[in-house]
């Protein structure tokens, strides 16, 4: 299985375009979609293109391949159109033989822990950072945000295989790694 995973869209067309570029150019069997779809949130300025009925039309053309969680930007009315489920506040995978528990970010993060096992893998978003960090009992990962990077990254997605992760820019250059 080969996940394709990003965050932090709010509502930009013109980064939904990249992403979904990005998710075919790399063959991948799913999009994992940590939240923060159709609004650009308080904290935001309005990121590049800020369309949300287009971004509602192109993610809803590929509603077989989203699994999604809320972010804290998501709302009701954002579930009411679009074709995916996207209010759960959390889903669990596995990869490679470890426990992926993939979350926005904004309930679920480093500081309150959901319930984790030695070797699983915290997976969220919301901090627009990428990260990869070992915390000896689980691993916590960030794919950053496709739309309004924060601290200095930039625009960016994770691929995770059975053999391990890459963050790439939406371009596909590797940016980071970490192998299983």
């Amino acid at each position: 299985m080969k996940w394709f995973v990003f965050s932090d869209l709010h509502g930009s067309a013109y980064w939904c375009e990249k992403t979904l570029e990005a998710f075919d150019r790399e063959g991948a069997d799913r999009m994992v979609f940590l939240g923060d779809v159709l609004n650009h949130g308080p904290r935001n300025d309005l990121p590049e293109r800020y369309g949300p009925p287009e971004v509602i039309d192109m993610l809803n053309k590929r509603r077989d391949s989203i699994l999604a969680v809320c972010g804290n930007c998501d709302s009701d009315v954002d579930q009411a159109v679009l074709a995916y489920p996207m209010k759960a506040e959390y889903a669990v995978f596995s990869v490679g033989g470890r426990m992926i528990y993939a979350t926005h970010g904004h309930v679920y993060n480093e500081n309150n822990l959901p319930p984790l096992r030695k070797g699983d893998i915290l997976l969220h978003g919301h901090t627009h950072i990428p990260a990869c960090e070992d915390h000896g009992d689980f691993l916590y990962v960030n794919p950053g945000s496709v739309a309004i990077p924060k601290g200095g990254s930039t625009n960016s997605y994770m691929i995770i295989t059975d053999d391990g992760m890459e963050w790439k820019d939406m371009d596909g250059n590797v940016t980071m790694t970490y192998s299983f």
